[in-house]
């Protein structure tokens, strides 16, 4: 008898990172006893998030190719830059009312300057290509390979730095962004290579989730629930709003723009690695974590709707003129 896990899990928005995440959650909170009991290699695979994320982010610097057109090191520079931007406007602002700490009571309990940063910083690249193959030019699908630089934890530590909060030391910044570099370099030295190391990507990431998922308490997913959805909202919105305005003014119909509007997958393991790199953001990665996931939820859900309603929209206009 076969079981439809995988397809069933790619059906839901951010399934592949979402639902192993939420199955290490709630076997370590079932459980807490058992990765002890049974140690090695079991042990491992609840404990182990951070060598398994550092081994995803050398093969997702496998696949960002030096070798860009004009038209999509633009797009892809614009809307990686707006991106950043974003990052750093919410930085500054929660950074100056929240500092390092998570709000500890009330409807919003549990948001911090760091799961907003995180939440905004990356974006859902699968998701991207896959509108812009469907509403958009294909040539503005390549624009990803620019933007897979958003991937991993430099650009959150670098916008936290930037908004005043506690900085990190420069080897740590390096070592954050030092994995990517290296698949990069693997990639783009070795075609063969790039292929074998990114195609290694999807498989890694259920079982870092898993491992994030171990990490987290029950009860901060139940009472961050609404506020997760209202980031993915906020998330939507903010950055959506200034990806649209920068795709408009660079030539480009705001499809790309809005499509760009998402939290990956990837990004509910920035705020780990913060923490391991800077232990005063320890008290704000757990809650963090799930805020993330639900934001990755949320955008994978609204994002594609949003674009595909302006898609029709701008083709309807140019129906309209012809």
């Amino acid at each position: 008898m076969q079981l439809p896990i995988k397809r069933t899990l790619e059906r839901l928005p951010g399934g592949m990172m979402v639902g192993p995440l939420a199955l290490g959650c709630l076997v370590a909170n079932l459980a807490p006893g058992a990765p002890k009991f049974f140690g090695s290699f079991t042990q491992a695979l609840f404990t182990g998030a951070l060598p398994i994320i550092a081994v995803a982010y050398v093969c997702i610097g496998s696949s960002l190719a030096l070798e860009v057109t004009p038209h999509i090191l633009k797009k892809g520079g614009t809307l990686l830059g707006v991106k950043i931007l974003c990052g750093v406007i919410a930085g500054v602002v929660l950074g100056h009312w929240l500092g390092e700490k998570p709000i500890d009571a009330g409807f919003f309990a549990g948001l911090s300057t760091l799961a907003v940063v995180a939440a905004i910083n990356d974006t859902n690249g699968g998701l991207y290509m896959a509108l812009m193959s469907q509403y958009g030019q294909p040539r503005d699908v390549g624009a990803y390979s620019v933007m897979v630089i958003e991937s991993g934890p430099f650009l959150t530590m670098l916008t936290l730095g930037i908004a005043g909060l506690s900085a990190f030391p420069w080897p740590t910044l390096v070592g954050a962004v030092l994995p990517l570099v290296v698949g990069m370099t693997l990639g783009n030295l070795d075609h063969e290579l790039r292929k074998f190391l990114a195609g290694a990507v999807p498989v890694l990431i259920p079982f870092f989730a898993f491992a994030l998922g171990a990490g987290i308490d029950i009860t901060n997913v139940w009472r961050s629930g609404l506020v997760g959805v209202a980031l993915g909202l906020a998330v939507v919105a903010f950055s959506g709003a200034l990806l649209f305005i920068a795709d408009r003014l660079t030539g480009g119909n705001g499809v790309a723009g809005l499509a760009a509007a998402s939290t990956a997958g990837n990004a509910a393991a920035v705020p780990a690695l913060v923490a391991a790199a800077n232990p005063i953001y320890t008290q704000a990665a757990q809650s963090a974590t799930v805020l993330v996931s639900a934001s990755v939820v949320v955008t994978a859900t609204v994002v594609p709707i949003v674009t595909a309603w302006w898609a029709r929209r701008v083709a309807r206009t140019l129906g309209n003129k012809n």
